[in-house]
């Protein structure tokens, strides 16, 4: 396996100069994570980094890249290594040279879904984290998100996932020094509603029995702490209440205790909400959803297009792709759209979807990428490209696509102030 380029700073290094940045100066670039919605998406995250000239960090949660024993990631049957195995191919493609992290995105017990569904016990639930981050270690992943949060019996208490988040990492460190691996970074926390970090008192409290936790164990300090700034996804909204404020306080609580603070479902939030994130201090922030969305979208669009077309030229012998009917009936059946829903369409069954025709089209292109690796979709895909190409619709369908994905990404660069980023950062290390 082609190795990862060597880091030119980790990302604990980066966090210190991003909060170094901020104190000497009032704001500090706000990092993206982009979740792996497919290899496209990585793709565009890398095309987007070499013309921005910023990193690259791509966090994949458990559901999406897994270790073989636990049956792979839904995104292109994606293990660990092989997912490493495509960034590197892509960069070395595209002529990405910057900073590029793998990181994973919610690592921890019930995190596999169907673990969580089968609400295995909790000593099975940690042996699978703890497999499923060594398997991360192997791959060369930098950075490991530990968030003991999910449980099926309800919220955990707090003390209960500092307890949890020393143990995994325990285990991790153990395994790390066993197989001689370079160090890594930690992100600690959750931006679970229910269950996350929003009350300054609380958020402190964590930070300094975590930090009191890891010290006399030898353990390294996580370069992020995660808090609830009060994002949440449903469908294609950011449903919740951001709060500047409460992201504020909570970041210079971070910051005192040297710790970047983390944003997670920063999905579809507005320029101007994205735009004051620098402002205050909020160090990286995670986006998924919405560039899955954006890519189905594009698809969607192009399907349309083609129908559009073959039914005003009646005398074309070219069959449709029907990309649209397959994939919306792949995303009914894999009944994953059931937690995307808003609150207020709790209950809503398929039938119901299938007669309401903006919802099932809604449905179709939140959970889209789902599907994208089923035999039927990726065919109909490639009828598609190469219907558009025949028939005139497009000349390069594939990139038409890729660019709408692309803009999709793009759409944080200017706001959070990253265009230029990794020019500063090497004159930064430099130094």
């Amino acid at each position: 396996m082609q190795p990862l380029p060597q880091l030119e700073l980790s990302l604990d290094e980066v966090v210190t100069r991003l909060i170094g940045r901020y104190e000497h100066e009032g704001w500090a670039p706000t990092l993206l994570g982009v979740g792996p919605m497919s290899s496209l998406v990585v793709r565009a995250a890398l095309e987007v980094g070499r013309e921005a000239d910023c990193p690259v960090i791509l966090i994949a949660s458990r559901n999406q890249v897994e270790a073989a024993a636990f049956g792979g990631g839904y995104v292109e049957g994606w293990t660990q290594a092989a997912f490493v195995a495509h960034i590197c191919t892509l960069a070395s493609q595209i002529g990405f040279d910057g900073p590029l992290y793998v990181c994973r995105d919610h690592g921890g017990p019930w995190h596999r879904d169907q673990e969580l569904q089968a609400k295995v016990a909790l000593e099975q639930a940690m042996a699978s984290a703890a497999a499923s981050y060594e398997a991360d270690l192997e791959a060369g992943f930098h950075l490991l998100h530990v968030d003991p949060t999910r449980d099926p019996t309800g919220v955990v208490p707090l003390e209960v996932v500092i307890t949890r988040s020393l143990a995994l990492m325990q285990e991790i460190e153990r395994a790390r020094a066993r197989r001689e691996l370079p160090p890594v970074s930690y992100e600690i926390g959750t931006e679970e509603t229910s269950g996350g970090l929003t009350a300054e008192t609380d958020f402190a409290t964590f930070i300094t029995d975590l930090l009191a936790g890891l010290n006399p164990q030898g353990l390294p300090r996580p370069a992020f702490i995660v808090g609830q700034t009060g994002t949440l996804i449903k469908m294609r909204e950011n449903i919740g209440a951001f709060s500047a404020a409460t992201a504020r306080r909570l970041a210079s609580i971070a910051r005192e205790s040297g710790l970047g603070f983390k944003e997670h479902n920063a999905d579809y939030l507005p320029l101007d909400l994205l735009a004051a994130h620098p402002q205050l201090g909020i160090t990286a922030a995670n986006v998924a959803p919405e560039f899955g969305a954006a890519e189905t979208q594009a698809l969607l669009a192009l399907a349309d297009r083609e129908v559009a077309v073959v039914r005003a030229n009646p005398q074309t012998d070219i069959a449709l792709s029907d990309l649209r009917r397959i994939v919306t009936e792949k995303v009914l059946a894999s009944r994953r759209w059931v937690k995307w829903l808003r609150p207020a369409e709790k209950g809503t069954t398929e039938q119901d979807l299938r007669q309401a025709q903006s919802r099932l089209e809604e449905v179709a292109v939140v959970c889209g990428h789902y599907v994208f690796t089923d035999a039927e979709v990726v065919a109909a895909r490639r009828r598609l490209y190469a219907n558009a190409e025949a028939l005139g619709i497009s000349a390069n369908p594939k990139r038409e696509v890729l660019d709408a994905v692309k803009a999709s990404i793009r759409r944080y660069i200017e706001p959070l102030r990253l265009a230029g980023l990794t020019t500063w950062l090497r004159a930064q290390r430099r130094r």
